[in-house]
């Protein structure tokens, strides 16, 4: 088969992937290109199975919207400590025009709002139309759709762990780019699946997140779609949560069998793990006492970080 990024040649994987965290059936394969190291599920999803995977699967149905808060602003010592650039929407100024594409339970929205930008939304879960109405968010719901909006008429545009949930990636930033203005830019962040994440923990890293996971971008790959939307990388880097490395070790800890969700993904399904608990202890005090945000920090420094951003601009 043909990359979809570069048409070069693709490679099975030889990974089996399922979905380790809410249960969805089914098993696909991943595939790799040998060009320009883009990789992929084999997998074709229609836009009501896709409807459908985000509505009933994802835990957002049992989120309660009364209590839907925005992102806060945060002290200059915290974003020391948790770096906050490792998020799309940190990036974008005040004041500004912005679309945030998967804006999830709309927190980012009323983060923006509160900062004067005029702010939109798109998302394709069910589940966020209640928060929309409560609040008073523009958000579309369903897909991206770039006719839906002025060519020209956004500053920014922001994905956080988006561009990889896209069947066709490049035909989305085509579309991202139409609806930017002039030197106006996109703020993308995905995971790194050629960090060290990836390769310590193979098939059990937690951000194969099979199947919404459809695209695993390298820096390559990610400067060749961007081209050809014409769009260009103006800067690239990995900046990773702390809490990730917290939320792998957790889900190494409750990986389920094939067609089970996860007792640490999905909130009705979580129990008391007496058998693991001391493991799960040890697995907090890394955290508490800042042991993930030094690894963060140095396979950042590196550019092996498991959550790579991307800065595209529009020429």
């Amino acid at each position: 088969m043909a990359c979809i990024i570069c048409d070069g040649p693709e490679k099975d994987g030889s990974l089996r992937l399922y979905d380790d965290r809410y249960g969805y059936p089914g098993v696909f394969p991943l595939l790799e290109c040998a060009a320009c190291g883009h990789r992929r599920l084999n997998v074709a999803f229609s836009t009501e199975q896709l409807k459908d995977m985000y509505t009933r699967y994802y835990p957002r149905s049992m989120y309660d919207p009364e209590k839907q808060k925005p992102h806060p602003e945060k002290s200059r010592l915290r974003t020391f400590i948790n770096p906050e650039d490792c998020y799309a929407y940190r990036w974008v100024p005040r004041n500004v025009r912005v679309l945030d594409i998967g804006c999830g339970y709309a927190e980012t929205l009323g983060y923006h709002r509160s900062r004067g930008c005029d702010a939109y939304g798109v998302e394709v879960d069910e589940n966020v139309r209640k928060v929309a109405e409560i609040y008073g968010y523009k958000i579309h719901m369903g897909l991206f759709d770039p006719k839906l909006y002025e060519p020209g008429s956004f500053d920014y545009v922001t994905m956080d762990q988006v561009i990889e949930h896209f069947a066709d990636p490049v035909a989305e930033l085509q579309g991202v780019a139409r609806i930017l203005k002039t030197g106006g830019k996109a703020i993308l962040c995905t995971p790194n699946s050629n960090g060290w994440g990836r390769k310590l923990y193979g098939r059990r890293w937690v951000h194969w997140h099979a199947p919404y996971h459809l695209q695993h971008f390298s820096a390559r790959s990610m400067t060749m779609a961007a081209e050809k939307a014409g769009l260009i990388v103006e800067s690239t880097r990995t900046i990773t949560p702390p809490m990730w490395l917290h939320f792998q070790h957790n889900h190494l800890l409750a990986y389920p069998k094939m067609g089970h969700p996860s007792r640490y993904w999905v909130p009705f399904e979580r129990k008391d793990l007496t058998s693991k608990a001391m493991a799960a202890s040890t697995m907090l005090l890394f955290h508490w006492t800042g042991i993930n945000h030094l690894v963060s920090r140095i396979t950042d420094y590196i550019g092996t970080g498991d959550n790579r951003l991307f800065v595209l601009k529009k020429a």
